[in-house]
């Protein structure tokens, strides 16, 4: 929990920083801003990776993996009504539909938005095309703590408030698979990743509510704040006899209270760069559900991380390259705090991620990182070596 604290009281000091203007798009946003003089658009973004693993003593073949290939079509069916879309190829054998939503204008600063959408949590679950964060991969607290790439059909609103500096969102969406094919879905070692239902014939026996804020009234800084609240699905619910007080208590039984927040800034200041976050995940009713399903579902899940990064070609106007050293660190542990359970030290991890980015054209970077990982209950770093390419267009 110190980890927890220093991070909180990093991420509070550097709101007060002060740089040049700080402006990021995602694929979306892309997509929606380029069809205001277009009637279809194309795009899409991709990442190869090469993870070699690292051991002292001991032979460890690699992987080599077209991790992901995401091909993203917008049309604008009025100058009010726009279709955004993103088809993902992962490792080259699964296909998933990444966003799907209709996006249209009512007023200016105030849109509806409905079908698969992306849950606005964090940086990465928005901000995910692999030019826009440093590293080959992901960070790791936007897969323990928030499921990323993490997405859920449902409507809302979002827009913008000039003169107060705000953008904001706010949607009703359906909620995790908490328990289906007679089994939990939930625990320990994934969090809620397995939960996601992806809007893939996903089910709802109970609305959840997603909201962000994001505050960019101070030049070269965004502050973000995210809430998720809600109840975890289960097909026990379906057809089920309201009068049977068993079954009624079984179905109660595979149901978990769900309240995350989430508070992360993006910083910059010429070649300096900085961003955090820190993500806390209250779960109630675990007790029961871990003795329902046999799960080890931790009752409370922490994850932070801070990041620093600097151009070096920033002051030299005869490069319009940009070369970017960075480091980052990590903490996430989905055990933070258990009911009915001990606490697994496994769950709890610190890593280190040290590399650099060189960007050869806007929209095309070469990504290379050491990777230290441990896991309190180790008592040395795993080292993983990291190389990629990154393209989006």
């Amino acid at each position: 929990m110190k980890r927890g604290i220093f991070l909180t009281g990093l991420l509070c000091m550097l709101s007060f920083a002060y740089g040049q203007e700080n402006k990021e798009e995602n694929g979306a946003e892309k997509i929606l801003n380029s069809l205001s003089d277009k009637k279809l658009v194309i795009g899409g973004y991709g990442q190869i990776d090469y993870n070699q693993p690292l051991k002292s003593g001991t032979s460890q073949n690699g992987k080599l993996d077209v991790h992901r290939l995401v091909l993203l079509f917008g049309y604008q069916f009025n100058e009010r009504t726009q279709l955004v879309t993103e088809v993902e190829y992962e490792h080259v054998k699964e296909v998933y539909i990444e966003q799907a939503f209709i996006n249209y204008k009512i007023v200016s600063g105030l849109n509806f938005n409905g079908g698969l959408m992306l849950i606005p949590m964090g940086i990465i679950n928005e901000y995910h095309e692999p030019t826009t964060y440093n590293g080959v991969e992901r960070p790791n607290v936007d897969s323990y703590i928030v499921p990323t790439t993490w997405r859920e059909i449902g409507a809302g609103f979002n827009g913008n408030i000039p003169g107060a500096s705000l953008n904001y969102k706010l949607y009703v969406v359906n909620g995790f698979n908490g328990y289906s094919d007679d089994k939990g879905t939930l625990g320990g070692s994934k969090g809620l990743r397995s939960g996601r239902q992806k809007g893939a014939e996903s089910y709802i026996s109970s609305p959840n509510v997603s909201a962000r804020v994001d505050y960019y009234g101070i030049p070269g800084l965004q502050v973000g704040l995210s809430g998720y609240f809600g109840k975890t699905q289960s097909e026990l619910f379906h057809n089920l006899d309201k009068s049977d007080k068993v079954a009624r208590a079984e179905a109660d039984s595979s149901v978990v209270g769900v309240r995350m927040i989430g508070l992360d800034y993006r910083y910059k200041n010429g070649a300096f760069h900085s961003r955090g976050q820190l993500i806390y995940n209250s779960l109630t009713n675990t007790n029961q559900y871990n003795q329902f399903t046999g799960k080890d579902l931790g009752a409370e899940m922490l994850g932070a991380y801070v990041e620093v990064a600097y151009d070096l070609f920033r002051n030299n106007t005869s490069v319009k390259n940009e070369l970017t050293p960075f480091v980052r660190y990590e903490y996430y542990d989905t055990h933070q705090n258990t009911d009915g359970i001990v606490a697994n030290d496994k769950y709890k991890v610190s890593e280190i991620v040290a590399g650099l980015g060189y960007k050869v054209a806007d929209g095309v970077v070469f990504k290379a990182d050491m990777q230290f990982r441990k896991p309190a209950s180790e008592d040395k770093f795993a080292t993983t070596l990291n190389m990629g390419i990154g393209f989006w267009f």
